[in-house]
């Protein structure tokens, strides 16, 4: 992938890249090359910064350095699972090794890049995880509005349609809750209706995409 192919896949004017290192002048070297290219950059000498930072609702990026003052990258990417935050890392460093790589890898790391690391793998870096923290978002998105939906429905028209989902026919359901065939078959047509589907097939996605949101939600 080169730089223009990379360039084109981010919303430059709302994607954004943060860079956490407590070395300055590789950090201040590293915003100056992502501002080159026309992305927004924010700057953190600590983790301790960036956590007090207001992030925007937007796609976004972090370039972390594995070994920080006073902390570890690799313990602090475990901090952000912990804590929700789920911004894509591309950690840089000095001091790299197997069993790092195939830590942060193993964690959801978009890359692992040693330094002295090219500038077009940093830029390839950046793009692999703005693109994956894009779909997660328009993934997420899409759930909400699918959970939006899901409330229209009456309670009866959640039961057939989580009976129907899962595998059980119209005959089937009507034994299980006490409903005529014919009822069901209007609640679940009317369930269809109001979620969108245009199918049944379409449906059992949309229930599957549900049933993988938290309980909480």
């Amino acid at each position: 992938m080169n730089e223009r192919q990379s360039l084109n896949q981010i919303n430059h004017t709302e994607s954004m890249v943060f860079i956490v290192d407590d070395d300055a002048p590789l950090r201040e070297s590293l915003g100056s090359l992502l501002r080159s290219i026309g992305l927004r950059v924010e700057l953190f000498g600590s983790v301790a910064d960036f956590m007090q930072y207001q992030r925007p609702d937007t796609d976004s990026c972090l370039v972390l350095d594995v070994r920080l003052q006073g902390s570890s990258g690799l313990d602090f990417q475990n901090e952000l699972a912990v804590a929700g935050i789920k911004v894509p890392i591309v950690f840089i460093t000095g001091y790299g090794d197997i069993a790092m790589t195939v830590r942060a890898m193993k964690a959801g790391a978009v890359d692992f890049l040693t330094k002295p690391f090219r500038e077009q793998d940093l830029i390839d870096a950046v793009c692999a995880a703005h693109g994956r923290d894009k779909q997660r978002r328009e993934s997420e998105r899409h759930a909400e509005q699918l959970q939006a939906r899901h409330q229209t429905l009456t309670a009866r028209e959640q039961t057939v349609m989580t009976l129907a989902t899962s595998g059980l026919m119209n005959k089937q359901i009507a034994g299980e809750i006490g409903l005529s065939e014919i009822t069901v078959k209007i609640h679940r047509g009317q369930a269809m209706r109001k979620m969108g589907a245009r199918s049944f097939a379409d449906l059992v996605r949309m229930a599957e995409v549900l049933s993988a949101r938290p309980a909480s939600r």
